[in-house]
Protein backbone atom coordinates (compact mmCIF):
# COMPACT_ATOMS: atom_id res chain seq x y z
CA UNK A 1 0.00 0.00 0.00
CA UNK A 2 1.20 3.39 -0.97
CA UNK A 3 0.49 5.93 1.56
CA UNK A 4 1.76 9.60 2.51
CA UNK A 5 3.22 9.97 5.97
CA UNK A 6 4.20 13.65 7.31
CA UNK A 7 7.05 12.86 9.66
CA UNK A 8 8.03 15.14 12.94
CA UNK A 9 11.84 16.31 12.50
CA UNK A 10 13.30 13.96 14.86
CA UNK A 11 11.26 11.36 14.10
CA UNK A 12 12.41 12.01 10.75
CA UNK A 13 16.25 12.03 12.09
CA UNK A 14 15.68 9.00 14.32
CA UNK A 15 14.43 7.09 10.92
CA UNK A 16 17.70 7.83 9.14
CA UNK A 17 19.71 7.53 12.03
CA UNK A 18 18.48 4.00 12.18
CA UNK A 19 18.50 3.17 8.63
CA UNK A 20 21.93 4.35 8.26
CA UNK A 21 22.99 1.72 11.83
CA UNK A 22 21.04 -1.71 10.30
CA UNK A 23 21.92 -0.43 6.75
CA UNK A 24 17.82 -0.77 5.65
CA UNK A 25 16.22 1.05 2.88
CA UNK A 26 13.66 3.81 4.54
CA UNK A 27 10.53 1.50 3.64
CA UNK A 28 12.04 -1.20 5.90
CA UNK A 29 12.71 0.52 8.87
CA UNK A 30 9.91 2.43 9.02
CA UNK A 31 8.18 -0.89 8.59
CA UNK A 32 9.83 -2.70 11.10
CA UNK A 33 9.73 0.22 13.86
CA UNK A 34 6.03 0.48 13.02
CA UNK A 35 5.37 -3.41 13.94
CA UNK A 36 7.31 -3.20 17.00
CA UNK A 37 5.36 -0.19 18.21
CA UNK A 38 2.11 -1.51 17.26
CA UNK A 39 3.13 -4.88 19.57
CA UNK A 40 4.17 -2.69 22.30
CA UNK A 41 0.90 -1.21 22.60
CA UNK A 42 -1.15 -4.26 22.37
CA UNK A 43 -3.55 -4.49 24.78
CA UNK A 44 -2.77 -4.42 28.64
CA UNK A 45 -4.63 -6.80 30.67
CA UNK A 46 -5.18 -4.34 33.58
CA UNK A 47 -5.91 -5.53 37.48
CA UNK A 48 -9.78 -5.01 38.13
CA UNK A 49 -10.12 -2.76 40.76
CA UNK A 50 -12.17 -4.15 44.20
CA UNK A 51 -14.29 -1.71 46.42
CA UNK A 52 -14.56 -3.13 50.10
CA UNK A 53 -17.63 -2.16 51.31
CA UNK A 54 -17.53 -1.44 55.18
CA UNK A 55 -20.49 0.14 57.44
CA UNK A 56 -20.55 3.33 57.67
CA UNK A 57 -21.37 4.13 61.33
CA UNK A 58 -24.40 6.31 60.90
CA UNK A 59 -26.17 6.94 63.25
CA UNK A 60 -29.80 5.70 63.40
CA UNK A 61 -32.20 8.15 61.81
CA UNK A 62 -29.04 9.55 59.36
CA UNK A 63 -29.98 8.59 55.53
CA UNK A 64 -26.61 8.29 53.31
CA UNK A 65 -28.74 9.32 50.41
CA UNK A 66 -29.22 12.55 51.59
CA UNK A 67 -25.59 13.52 52.78
CA UNK A 68 -25.13 16.03 50.56
CA UNK A 69 -28.46 17.93 52.18
CA UNK A 70 -27.19 17.43 55.58
CA UNK A 71 -23.68 19.24 54.44
CA UNK A 72 -25.95 22.49 52.84
CA UNK A 73 -27.47 22.28 56.03
CA UNK A 74 -24.50 23.00 57.96
CA UNK A 75 -23.02 25.10 55.69
CA UNK A 76 -26.28 27.32 55.08
CA UNK A 77 -25.97 27.36 59.05
CA UNK A 78 -22.36 28.39 59.67
CA UNK A 79 -22.81 31.21 56.69
CA UNK A 80 -25.93 32.56 59.19
CA UNK A 81 -23.59 32.60 61.70
CA UNK A 82 -20.67 34.18 60.01
CA UNK A 83 -23.67 37.05 58.98
CA UNK A 84 -24.96 37.67 62.65
CA UNK A 85 -21.60 37.90 63.68
CA UNK A 86 -20.74 40.56 60.91
CA UNK A 87 -23.99 42.55 61.52
CA UNK A 88 -23.03 42.47 65.36
CA UNK A 89 -20.01 43.87 64.55
CA UNK A 90 -21.08 46.68 62.47
CA UNK A 91 -23.71 47.57 65.09
CA UNK A 92 -20.79 47.62 67.38
CA UNK A 93 -18.90 49.58 65.19
CA UNK A 94 -21.85 52.49 64.59
CA UNK A 95 -22.46 52.49 68.41
CA UNK A 96 -19.05 53.84 68.67
CA UNK A 97 -18.97 56.08 66.37
CA UNK A 98 -21.96 57.75 67.81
Amino acid sequence: MRTTVTLDPDVERELREEMHRRRESFKQSLNRLLRAGLAASAPVTIERFHIRARPMGLRPGIDPTRMNQIADELEAEAAAARMRAAEAAERDRQGRRR
